[in-house]
């Protein structure tokens, strides 16, 4: 006589996976370690995070009056000296945005007061002078040439716009030499 028991295995799916339980635990760990480094130094604010499927940890971040080495050391260290590398492997890296990478958040416009920008919008491209910059748009300024109101030939206009946000495709700093 056989005795046969019937043995059920729970499939783990989706969000119930432990992996996918585990990854979030760690994403929410570095999430609040890198909000602590954050706070700590309130010039500094976050512009990009990301984590891969390898646990390769990506933050980029700006400050108001740039970003130091030493500041990207201070958030990397926030980090790294709270995990423990024999509980999870990940690599770490913390940059500062780039000068041409484009600017995504406000603060980002309000350190640039005083440059040219290169602005998609919704229905144009212009390069202009950063006038202000709120919380919902900026002021630009930009001469352009335009037709005579009467006769042949052209002339330069000085040409003002407040842009919302919500509107600006991408901008970006143009480097001048």
């Amino acid at each position: 006589m056989y005795i046969c028991s019937v043995v059920r295995i729970k499939r783990y799916e989706g969000t119930e996976s432990p992996l996918f339980l585990y990854k979030k635990m760690f994403r929410t760990t570095v999430e609040n370690l890198l909000n602590e480094g954050l706070e700590q130094k309130q010039h500094l604010f976050l512009i990009d995070f990301s984590i891969s499927e390898d646990n390769a940890i990506k933050i980029v971040i700006d400050g108001d009056n740039g970003v130091t080495v030493e500041d990207c050391m201070f958030i990397s260290r926030a980090i790294e000296h709270n995990l423990d590398r024999e509980e999870i492997d990940f690599s770490l890296e913390v940059a500062s945005s780039g000068a041409t990478a484009p600017l995504v958040n406000t603060r980002q416009y309000k350190k640039n007061i005083g440059r040219t920008l290169e602005i998609k919008t919704t229905d144009k491209v212009i390069e202009a002078n950063l006038i202000n910059a709120t919380d919902k748009n900026i002021k630009v300024q930009w001469k352009s040439r335009e037709p005579k109101p009467i006769g042949k030939g052209k002339i330069t206009v000085q040409n003002e716009a407040e842009i919302a946000y919500e509107n600006i495709v991408e901008a970006k700093v143009m480097i001048k030499f």
